[in-house]
């Protein structure tokens, strides 16, 4: 009946057992059961054999194990030479499919119980045990290790992926997509890569399911200072092709602590550096201004931040450099969305209460470096490292 699609519930009722002997009896028939009143055994793909050219022998086909339930039941049984002789494949085929695909009937335990061939679910076993399930992408152990690698440079899964077709543009069983990746993250029970990382978090955002994004703040329009609002900023920064232009905010932390931190919108390059136990606007500015200043003037064109008291006189600092700045609107961050994302970055590395007065500069150095060696997706997985570097050099060679 189960064979026929009939529910585990109305198979119960027809031979008056309860739910859990028939479910007993698919498992043991080596069938997957679904229960409720719609449930029934799991559907294979087809419960015919199709037959294969390419091999010298033939397997079994859905009448075959017909034949040969029939064959044993008779008055008298056909031997198993008789039925391979009949079939035209060998005895020990018939012996082994007699021996794999035994059903167990009967009530009780011991003796009451009986082994008989059942054709109908020897051929649904069998069908089952065809469909080849996926190896997965990331069972290849090289391809493994580098992506593992990736991760533990706290590199997402996108940037890892970007950057295997960069280092092996010859060779792609080494690539990967990041769906991949995510799958082998989030899903525990398939090829998870959990317990190889040597970091914490395998993602920045600290989840191990998706969760919807949140949606994003209302809009203020309200302007903070007159002429240097955003929209008075010139419109050849909106598009990123002219290097030069750099986002801005704070990082900041218990005890008046906290960092600097700036992102070239072009090459996504990230200057950062520890306020020294102050953050009035003056100490800003002066960490703002020996920030910027190490670079050549054609990297020095405007400097976008948010309204934030700490820049009430950035005018001293335009004059200093020669870089304007332009503030934001309040309540939208994504006016400024590299820094924000830099500054995400950041807190992966020092959370929300970390006290930076506590930090050293040179792990502040190192963090710098290790993000500026981080592939992005929109350098087409190359570092800020390279790509500035890559701008300097053409602006030296300029005539």
């Amino acid at each position: 009946m189960l064979l026929e699609g009939a529910s585990a519930q109305g198979t119960a009722r027809r031979f008056r057992v309860n739910t859990g002997a028939v479910v007993e009896w698919a498992r043991l028939a080596g069938m997957v059961i679904q229960m409720g009143a719609r449930g029934g055994i799991e559907p294979v793909n087809s419960l015919m054999a199709v037959p294969d050219p390419r091999r010298a022998y033939r397997r079994l086909a859905h009448e075959d194990r017909v034949f040969i339930e029939m064959a044993i039941n008779s008055m008298p049984a056909w031997s198993i030479r008789a039925i391979g002789r009949h079939l035209g494949v060998a005895a020990s085929t018939v012996s082994r499919e007699l021996r794999r695909h035994r059903v167990e009937s009967g009530r009780g335990r011991g003796a009451s119980r009986e082994t008989k061939y059942h054709a109908g679910v020897a051929h649904h076993h069998t069908m089952r045990s065809r469909v080849r399930t996926r190896t997965g992408k990331l069972d290849c152990s090289e391809l493994r290790s580098l992506v593992v690698s990736g991760l533990n440079e706290k590199h997402s899964p996108q940037q890892v992926a970007g950057r295997q077709r960069i280092m092996f543009p010859d060779r792609p069983e080494l690539w990967v997509s990041h769906e991949t990746i995510y799958q082998a993250l989030y899903v525990q029970g398939r090829g998870s890569l959990r317990h190889e990382l040597t970091v914490v978090k395998a993602l920045r955002s600290g989840r191990t399911r998706r969760t919807p994004a949140s949606r994003l703040p209302s809009r203020d329009v309200r302007p903070w200072l007159a002429g240097s609002r955003i929209t008075d900023r010139p419109a050849a920064v909106a598009d990123r092709a002219v290097p030069g232009h750099w986002e801005g905010d704070l990082v900041v932390g218990p005890d008046n602590s906290g960092v600097v931190t700036l992102v070239e919108r072009n090459t996504r390059f990230a200057l950062i550096e520890r306020l020294p136990g102050s953050r009035d606007s003056a100490t800003v500015i002066d960490v703002i201004r020996h920030q910027i200043m190490g670079l050549p003037e054609q990297f020095r064109q405007t400097l976008t931040w948010d309204q934030g008291q700490e820049m009430s006189r950035h005018k001293d600092f335009t004059i200093a450099t020669g870089c304007p700045v332009f503030f934001c609107d309040p309540h939208s961050p994504w006016q400024r969305g590299s820094n924000e994302n830099l500054n995400g970055l950041i807190r992966d590395y020092y959370p929300k209460g970390t006290n930076f007065n506590n930090v050293s500069d040179d792990a502040i150095e190192g963090l710098v470096d290790q993000l500026n060696d981080r592939p992005r997706k929109t350098l087409g997985f190359h570092t800020p490292r390279e790509r500035l570097n890559q701008l300097i050099s053409s602006v030296a060679l300029a005539p």
